[in-house]
């Protein structure tokens, strides 16, 4: 064996070692480095934290497998990377990628399946055997923990997107589409919230599609303000076992001594969350021989209590031209739409984590709402379009009143505030007033809390249109589904303080797409720099090498 050749092999066996090594050494020692400019493949604390509490096998099925336009490949592909590094952290999670069109023989029984599991599909074009046709996808996933089980959506659909712009948001939000269902899946300690009733709050039937989704993270519980009249500091103290209290529409005034409860429960460090009506209108009442009723103001007792927080819910309505349609009847019993400027629905400036991501936000006779100079942080979630404007109450309001053509110009008084968030040390309504009954801790001067204020109590009947359920969450006229629920789930978890679910929610990470314009203008260019450019590269490196081989070799 000649010294070249005894060398050579000497320099193998070094490396074999020093691989050797390394592999043993990393399976002591893990880490991950990601060289993207938003860290895309960084998990986020609270994603780890989830993760440290999957003890058994947790089951992972995405129906996104086969072959898909650019858009939803690129989906499918950031979906399988995150999921890669989900196991990597776990050996307990366990996921599989499905194709529901695999086998032609059952797909129509399997998607059949999915849609009556709730997985809504979505249709796109696609080459199939050389010919385009129409298919259904499932951009869905669902996580499994022994008998328990949680659909994940993986497609943002945003009104007034581009597909690029929605696979853009999908990807963003995909790391909190998992952390959130994992967090459903295994979190024990939960805390609580009080569903008040007893001032003619909204019926259980139209807010239990939200009450469904809160349970899954906090414990719920009906608490009725006059439960203990002959003893009000005790409900007082019973109320402050909640972490927060939810006030959903109520129709019937609160006493001094039910509003004396809750202002000190807020100055406690109580949170709350007011979904209010200022005015008394609902659509029922329009279904009448003329089509048409009075809106007029209703008396809450409150207004003196939000005033002194920092909001005045106005008795005005919310006129939009970003509106929704309503559902009339044909005397043949044919459903049509009805313009309805009453319903606005309004799109979010994403200026705080609660709103961050999220689709349309459908309102039904919302109110017009004022924020008032008092050293409370004010953040104002939502609010009209521009083209919108605010009457007063009482007002004659008919079915058919927009059916006639308009004149947009008054529509000028837009971006009304619909929706407030509220945080700091609050005032008591009650100081240097004489207080409504005697409690050992009275404070005039509250705790650092939080509350949200939304001038559409509505908003959370957000499955049902004219009182009549909606299929598959779907708006028959404007074919979208609203982004209530998430606003709501947002803001208790914010209220909550649980931001680590909402903080993933507002990470950003930008997708590099090519801008179709320029693309368009300069196509010969752009054909040479991703296609030709990389063959040249190529042919060049190899042509080179093999030159230099030959001439070290001859």
């Amino acid at each position: 064996m000649t010294t070249y050749t005894k060398n050579n092999v000497k320099q193998l066996m070094a490396i074999i070692a020093v691989l050797l090594v390394a592999n043993v050494a990393s399976s002591y020692f893990f880490k991950r480095f990601d060289l993207t400019s938003d860290q895309r493949y960084t998990l986020s604390e609270t994603t780890l934290n989830a993760l440290q509490l999957v003890k058994e096998p947790l089951y992972i099925d995405v129906f996104l497998d086969g072959e898909f336009p650019a858009e939803f490949k690129r989906l499918q592909t950031e979906t399988y990377q995150l999921l890669e590094e989900y196991k990597a952290y776990n050996s307990n999670i366990v996921f599989k990628f499905n194709n529901p069109n695999a086998d032609e023989s059952i797909a129509a029984q399997y998607t059949a399946e999915l849609i009556g599991l709730g997985f809504t599909p979505t249709n796109i074009n696609q080459n199939v055997k050389g010919k385009k046709e129409l298919i259904q996808i499932f951009p869905w996933a669902i996580a499994n923990v022994g008998e328990k089980s949680v659909r994940v959506p993986l497609l943002v659909n945003n009104y007034g997107n581009k597909p690029e712009e929605n696979i853009n948001k999908s990807v963003q939000l995909l790391e909190f589409a998992f952390t959130d269902a994992i967090t459903k899946l295994v979190s024990q300690k939960k805390k609580k919230i009080a569903i008040l009733k007893g001032n003619g709050q909204m019926p259980d039937k139209y807010l239990s599609d939200l009450l469904l989704n809160a349970k899954e993270y906090y414990a719920l519980g009906e608490f009725n303000l006059d439960s203990l009249t002959n003893d009000l500091p005790k409900t007082l103290e019973n109320l402050k076992r909640f972490d927060m209290a939810l006030i959903v529409k109520p129709t019937q005034t609160f006493s001094d001594s039910e509003k004396y409860i809750l202002d000190q429960y807020i100055m406690q460090g109580g949170k709350t969350m007011w979904l209010m009506d200022q005015v008394t209108i609902d659509l029922d009442s329009l279904y009448n021989q003329d089509r048409q009723s009075v809106a007029f103001p209703r008396d809450l007792n409150l207004d003196d209590l939000f005033f002194k927080y920092g909001v005045r819910i106005n008795p005005r309505l919310i006129q939009d031209l970003l509106s929704t349609p309503v559902t009339a009847q044909s005397p043949t019993g044919e459903d049509f739409p009805i313009d309805w400027l009453y319903s606005p629905i309004v799109r979010s400036e994403e200026n705080h984590p609660i709103n961050k991501n999220l689709n349309l936000i459908k309102l039904e006779f919302a109110n017009q709402m004022d924020t008032l100079k008092n050293g409370i942080k004010k953040t104002v979630l939502l609010k009209s379009s521009p083209q919108s404007k605010a009457v007063g109450a009482p007002v004659l309001i008919g079915l058919n009143q927009f059916m006639e053509e308009l004149d947009e110009s008054k529509f000028n008084e837009g971006n009304q505030i619909i929706g407030t968030l509220l945080e700091g040390q609050f005032t008591s309504v009650y100081n240097n007033r004489v207080k409504p009954f005697k409690i050992k801790d009275n404070k005039d001067r509250g705790v650092d809390t939080k509350m949200i204020v939304i001038a559409d109590g509505d908003i959370v009947n957000y499955t049902y249109i004219n009182k009549k359920p909606i299929q598959n969450g779907y708006d028959q006229w404007t074919q979208q589904i609203y982004g209530n629920k998430d606003f709501l789930i947002n803001s208790i978890n914010y209220l909550l303080d649980d931001n680590g679910l909402i903080n993933i929610r507002s990470k950003n990470v930008e997708l590099p797409l090519l801008n179709d314009q320029k693309v368009e203008e300069s196509y010969t260019m752009s054909q040479f720099i991703t296609v030709g450019f990389p063959l040249v590269l190529l042919a060049f490196f190899g042509f080179g090498f093999t030159y230099l081989r030959k001439r070290r070799y001859t």
